[in-house]
């Protein structure tokens, strides 16, 4: 069945439809109240344009759709579907910069705390979104520091011999060692943090006073004084913390739009407690070509003639733009209803958090069916407006101005500032402060021969060869990269530990970053050499070089994937590639040397001991072939040193004889 007959069979029910190419691909998904008269518009649409080359209705060859029992399951059904197979042809929400959440892992034995940018069904407990970004990690600082909660990567459903250094510097209970804690002392912690992570902190402050009373009453002044610190901790929190929660009225999304040369630029303004808290951006590149191909959903609904089309009549409300949206619809062909559209759905369809209020600039046909479904999911109103006057348009006005300035900054600056980087790359990686340093290390080897690594460091915004380090692989025979990788890692900061247990006063600080040339295998090599030393938290990741996706430990099953012009992976690049010249460098020097000093051996009369004596007397294979017989005769036989200097000086030799 051809894909016209097909549309014959189309029922007249909402559902979802899916355009395929020749490879059965899925390159566009929509939604649509009547999948007959939706899917018609196509075709109608495109009989009377002249589409360009390689636009939606050329490439499509093949049509499935989904039926749905109304305009809500479908909206929600398209944006999974859209996120699920990102066909080339929707406008996909493209953006490097995620929220974090604090994860408190409940399914596990000891629960862990964590900070993370994903929600997942694993039985552990979310909260958030903070706002801003760096507020999460302060709070799991803090629970560190209060109640003792680790964020280690150390398997506690078993004991281990040990503790790591979480536990020596009190930031852990230690559950890791059998006998440091009980189960009743780490379940009673996990139970506080429920509460200061829920916002009981009245609770919370009178179960920690009555303890603390308690424990000075029975003389227990160490415990009394632990609580005293939580306490404090509790109203440090309250102080600072500003969390999105459904209670407040005045919580509000803001969003405004700059749309030039085909390209766009999106701002969101996250208001809580009625201040602007936090900025978000949004970037698309090529957007006309993606208009026209979806010109279909523009266009209003006069009834065209099609070939191998009746003539039945169409919903021109159905999801595709009227003449009353033609304000939304610029000369170049940019729709930004449509834009905000798609943006929407994907950015609060199955969010656990949306506000109250979502500003926008521009209208939409599905724009009270989104906002029906989102108030049906919270269970409260949440309304999607396009504020027309008063100060909720003077917010929007605003965040137009500033998404001009990111549009600037994107695609007209060449260098953003260097803040401006560190931001973004510890964004992106989820870091828990701006990075200052980055140690990244690579092996090179042929074969296994001579297998050498590399550390270099990138500083406060560019490369301190100061302090770049060479390792001999000294341990592991053949091809084994990830063991290579363990031994280099485990000696670089086995010695910087030393060296600050024995000078204190001069403690130099781990990097920010530990960054790995390499896949999911030099990744966990690292990552055990770590934890052997008790490095449990430091921040690591590796970079893969085919794919270049950058994967972070503790979430190795999802790799952060940057944008091919994104400067936070131009940044990695850089010291990634600049890390493999330096060890591919050493390796060459090695090599040579190896070579030229196993040269010795192809003289008659000298042996490897001999070679080592002639190296050791003279220090080098050149003050060797530059030495005279009487010097090399102190060393070896006299018939020994000729044939050395004769090995060397042949050429010189033979010039100088007569013709």
């Amino acid at each position: 069945m051809d894909l016209y007959e097909k549309i014959r069979t189309l029922p007249t029910q909402p559902g979802v439809y899916l355009y395929k190419n020749a490879e059965g691909q899925v390159i566009y998904v929509g939604k649509a109240k009547n999948l007959r008269s939706r899917v018609r518009s196509y075709f109608l649409q495109a009989a009377q344009a002249n589409a360009k080359t390689g636009s939606l209705m050329r490439e499509a060859v093949d049509l499935s759709y989904i039926l749905v029992a109304n305009e809500s399951e479908a909206l929600a059904l398209e944006n999974n579907l859209i996120k699920q197979r990102k066909p080339r042809f929707n406008i996909l929400l493209r953006d490097d910069k995620t929220y974090p959440y604090v994860k408190l892992t409940l399914a596990d034995r000891y629960p862990k705390v964590f900070v993370t940018r994903r929600l997942r069904k694993d039985g552990a407990a979310y909260y958030g979104p903070y706002f801003p970004g760096n507020l999460a990690y302060r709070i799991v600082e803090l629970i560190h520091r209060s109640f003792l909660i680790p964020s280690c990567k150390v398997d506690l459903s078993r004991y281990h011999p040990r503790a790591c250094l979480q536990y020596y510097i009190h930031r852990c209970l230690g559950p890791c060692v059998e006998g440091l804690t009980t189960p009743e002392i780490y379940k009673q912690a996990v139970r506080d943090t429920q509460m200061l992570l829920e916002g009981k902190a009245a609770e919370l402050e009178h179960a920690l006073t009555a303890r603390m009373m308690a424990a000075a009453e029975s003389e227990q002044f160490e415990a009394a004084a632990r609580l005293r610190d939580q306490l404090a901790t509790v109203h440090q929190l309250q102080e600072k913390q500003r969390i999105a929660t459904t209670e407040l009225n005045d919580d509000a999304d803001v969003f405004g739009y700059h749309f030039e040369s085909g390209a766009l630029a999106v701002n969101l303004f996250h208001m809580r407690h009625g201040k602007i808290v936090d900025r978000r951006e949004f970037f698309w590149e090529d957007l006309p070509d993606l208009m026209e191909s979806l010109a279909g959903e523009a266009q209003s609904g006069t009834e065209l003639g099609a070939p191998g089309l009746d003539s039945e009549t169409w919903e021109s409300t159905d999801a595709s733009y009227t003449a009353t949206d033609l304000w939304t619809l610029n000369e170049s062909g940019f729709n930004s209803g449509q834009v905000f559209s798609a943006l929407l759905k994907q950015l609060y369809i199955d969010q656990p958090y949306v506000p109250r209020s979502i500003l926008i600039p521009a209208d939409f046909p599905d724009r009270e069916s989104l906002s029906a479904l989102l108030s049906e999911r919270a269970g409260h109103r949440i309304e999607v407006a396009v504020p027309q006057r008063g100060e909720k348009r003077s917010l929007v006005d605003l965040a137009g101005q500033n998404a001009k300035q990111s549009y600037v900054q994107r695609f007209r600056v060449l260098e953003p500032s260097q803040k401006a980087i560190k931001e973004a790359l510890a964004d992106a990686l989820m870091l828990p402060e701006l990075p200052r340093r980055i140690e990244c290390f690579d092996i090179s080897h042929i074969q296994g021969a001579e297998t050498v690594a590399s550390l270099v460091v990138w500083e406060d915004g560019k490369m301190n060869k100061s302090e770049y380090r060479k390792f001999k692989v000294m341990t592991v025979l053949g091809v084994d990269d990830f063991a290579s990788m363990h031994e280099v890692v485990s000696r670089r900061y086995k010695r910087l530990l030393e060296e600050n247990k024995a000078n204190p006063v001069e403690n130099k600080p781990m990097p920010s970053l530990v960054l790995i040339d390499g896949g999911l295998g030099q990744l966990r090599a690292a990552a055990s050499a770590l934890e052997e030393l008790g490095l449990t938290t430091q921040p690591l990741a590796s970079i893969a070089k085919k794919e270049e996706i950058i994967y972070l430990y503790g979430n190795e099953d999802e790799p952060v994937v940057l944008d091919r012009r994104s400067p936070v992976l131009h940044l990695v690049q850089m010291i990634r590639d600049e890390s493999h010249r330096f060890a591919v460098d050493y390796h060459r020097q090695r090599r040579a040397m190896r070579d030229r000093k196993s040269e010795l051996l192809e003289i008659p009369g000298v042996g490897e001991q001999t070679r080592q004596r002639l190296i050791a007397h003279f220090g080098s294979l050149r003050d060797v072939q530059n030495a005279t017989v009487e010097s090399l005769s102190a060393v070896v036989t006299k018939k020994t040193a000729e044939n050395i200097w004769r090995h060397f000086h042949s050429e010189t030799v033979t010039s100088d004889q007569p013709a």
